[in-house]
């Protein structure tokens, strides 16, 4: 199954997210199909990208966003 989530980017408490499509049985580091997007929490204000055609066309193909993806894109 294919789902849509966070990846861990960054050093020590600084951490930086890919928004990522990836395979549902792989690790969260691990490889990934597509990075549509970034989320930075550190910064003030915190920075959100995310590329809406991708995500839509992830969405209609059958990909699941995780609980945090629905979130941020719902913003």
């Amino acid at each position: 199954m294919t789902v849509i989530r966070l990846t861990r980017m960054g050093r020590n408490k600084k951490p930086f997210y890919r928004i990522v499509v990836t395979d549902s049985r792989k690790r969260r580091d691990s490889g990934w199909i597509e990075s549509i997007g970034y989320f930075n929490p550190v910064v003030e204000p915190q920075v959100l990208k995310i590329d809406e055609e991708r995500y839509n066309y992830w969405i209609s193909v059958g990909a699941k966003p995780s609980e945090k993806v629905k979130k941020l894109a719902s913003r």
